[in-house]
């Protein structure tokens, strides 16, 4: 391999590692879901389900919770986790909104 192609090589080799890192980092640093968050806001989310205002949303139902959800991301046992309705966000739990989805 001659010098030049080399440092090229390298040089995307550094590059492709840079972007993995930074992906790594984007996903490890997502933030908390506010209540107050205009997309939380308009799906009635609440990180504890048991707040959610049973008149406003009758869809709710004891036992739906974001980690019984097709839309949780996380473990079982996990407190928080991503969910696919609020990217870059994480969603508590025992949280709700309308959303959710009886996972399969």
């Amino acid at each position: 391999m001659r010098s030049k192609d080399r440092r090229v090589f390298m040089m995307q080799v550094a590059a492709s590692g840079a972007l993995l890192a930074a992906s790594r980092l984007a996903t490890a640093q997502a933030v908390p879901l506010q209540e107050t968050d205009p997309a939380a806001t308009a799906l009635g989310y609440k990180a504890d389900a048991t707040k959610v205002d049973k008149a406003k949303y009758a869809t709710y139902a004891p036992g739906r919770q974001c980690n019984s959800c097709m839309q949780w991301k996380g473990g079982t046992s996990d407190a928080t986790a991503a969910c696919g309705i609020f990217p870059g966000k994480v969603v508590a739990a025992k949280g709700w909104c309308t959303a959710w989805v009886k996972k399969a």
